[in-house]
């Protein structure tokens, strides 16, 4: 029995590792589907970034209980993990808590402090879990987040909880079949799993090992499920997030990049040196970005990073007047649109040949339109998301190959090639307003 234990752990541990392979290679794909974008320079800042946003999460702490809520998920996730570290061992070699002879005494307070952190990871889940179905926080809402999200976060939540459950499910039936079964180990007490005794206390030692066995396997294999649903989910970010912030933009905030091509033409107008040579391309590329191939592949990755939370949106002053634009819808978007070009071209489709855009089946001018340029909402995102460039981008091409933009803006496109100032005047007239204050001093 023990080894057919060992072959069916190996078993599913190996397809749950087939499948996530295959999730992750499709992801890589579909992130590089976009351009490519020079993100290397200054690494030390940009480790330094890293370990601070997504490592120390220094933004979430712009809203504090949130933040100490997930901060306990987060240390809960990466801490419990080292017992799953344990689970693997023992799966492998048919043992049972193979830390707990060389750890001594030592093991139980290290798996008292995971008790610890999964009560707080559930009650960090339950508290969300209000917050998004009770309470209805605001942020969580918006058409963007019907169906399919929603339902996302809160399986998340549920499949988390269920989780804690198990392990403390586990770790009582473990302390009653102790000095019963000599396959188990004496570890001592656990403090909070504990309190679950009085639940099977009077059952037979066989019903206890059923009860313990099946709650270890329903731990391991839920880990796995989990690991694989996580590909498909929002929660992605749980990786993406210290590539994402790694490869964030350094610059300061409200510079915005020039179009090469067009910095180029400029250049060579004026005389001035140009990068890469005097010669201009044979075809200039598309203005712009009309569909994902045209962004970069940061910000197909800033995509998959999202964690749907909101702050962008609930920052976006445009949002807050009652416009149709939702950052989060932005970046939500371009992930949807990559996952249906990528899933395409992997079963030999049209790819984005298929009739279909970024700009106009997902976005629409509305949305980009009505964007302020403010970068509130790079600046409330939590792991370095900036939907603000996919948004400039799209506005690119829809002035410089569409001619599309609003009659307003237009115009004053015109002066502003003209008179130099956004309003039609003169040149020479720019600085009367000066000499008028003058006048009234």
């Amino acid at each position: 029995m023990q080894y057919i234990s060992q072959i069916a752990f190996l078993l599913i541990a190996s397809v749950a590792g087939y499948f996530i392979y295959q999730r992750v290679s499709r992801i890589r794909k579909n992130i590089f589907l976009g351009k490519p974008a020079g993100r290397t320079d200054n690494k030390p800042e940009r480790w330094k970034t890293m370990l601070l946003v997504a490592f120390g999460q220094k933004k979430m702490f712009k809203r504090i209980i949130p933040a100490l809520l997930h901060l306990l998920i987060y240390i809960g996730f990466v801490v419990i993990n080292l017992e799953v570290l344990e689970f693997v061992i023992d799966g492998l070699t048919g043992s049972h808590r193979i830390f707990a002879e060389p750890l001594g005494s030592f093991y139980s307070v290290l798996i008292n402090i995971f008790e610890f952190l999964a009560v707080g990871v559930l009650f960090s889940c339950v508290v969300f879990l209000i917050r998004r179905n009770v309470l209805k926080v605001k942020r969580f809402g918006g058409d963007e987040m019907k169906k399919w999200p929603t339902l996302d976060a809160n399986l998340i939540l549920v499949i988390e909880i269920i989780l804690m459950f198990a392990i403390l499910t586990m770790n009582a039936t473990d302390m009653l079949i102790q000095g019963q079964d000599d396959h188990y180990p004496i570890t001592g007490e656990f403090f909070f799993s504990s309190f679950l005794k009085p639940l099977f206390e009077g059952m037979n030692v066989n019903t206890l090992v059923i009860v313990e066995r099946f709650a270890w396997w329903f731990h391991i294999i839920g880990i796995l499920g989990f690991s694989i649903y996580v590909t498909y989910s929002k929660h992605l970010h749980i990786a993406l997030a210290f590539p994402n912030t790694f490869y964030s933009n350094l610059k300061p905030k409200g510079e915005i990049a020039n179009m090469p091509v067009v910095t180029n033409e400029v250049k060579m107008m004026l005389g001035m040196p140009v990068e890469g040579g005097g010669e201009p391309p044979a075809e200039v590329g598309r203005f712009g970005a009309k569909d994902v191939n045209d962004l970069s592949w940061v910000n197909i990755m800033n995509a998959y990073s999202c964690t749907e939370c909101g702050r962008c949106t609930s920052q976006c002053p445009a949002n807050q007047t009652g416009k149709k634009l939702s950052p989060r819808k932005i970046m939500m978007d371009t992930r949807d649109r990559a996952e249906e070009v990528g899933a395409s071209l992997a079963k030999g489709g049209k790819g984005l040949e298929d009739g279909k855009s970024l700009l106009g089946d997902y976005i629409t001018k509305e949305e980009i339109n009505a964007c302020t340029s403010c970068n509130a909402c790079v600046e409330a995102c939590p792991v370095n998301i900036d939907p603000l460039s996919i948004i400039l981008e799209m506005r690119r091409f829809s002035a410089m190959e569409e001619s599309s933009s609003p009659a307003s803006w237009n115009s004053m496109f015109q002066n502003v090639e003209t008179s130099f100032s956004p309003w039609k005047f003169a040149p020479t007239d720019r600085f009367n307003w000066a000499d008028e204050m003058k006048n009234e001093e």
